[in-house]
């Protein structure tokens, strides 16, 4: 028996007012700003060469753009010391 979606727009008000019920508005706000922003990134990292504004061409063509990862490593951490109980 397949399963028939017929979902109307006021089935879909009552799911929204309940989601916002559920999760609250402010948080429902930064659901859709972290989702605006990686739909964002995702668009930059997927253009082409040809759609890059040239002001990031200029900063990707710089020389010194590894300058911050070519500074020495950061220390290890310390081994953890093997205390017996007694």
């Amino acid at each position: 028996m397949p399963l028939a979606l017929d979902i109307g727009p006021s089935e879909l008000l009552i799911i929204l007012v309940i989601v916002v019920v559920l999760f609250g508005g402010s948080r429902l706000a930064g659901l859709g700003k972290g989702a605006g922003r990686a739909l964002r990134e995702f668009k930059e990292e997927t253009q082409s060469p040809d759609e890059i504004p040239a002001d990031d061409q200029q900063k990707a063509a710089s020389p010194n753009l590894g300058a911050e990862s070519a500074a020495e490593p950061p220390a290890p951490a310390p081994a953890p010391e093997n205390k017996v109980a007694s």
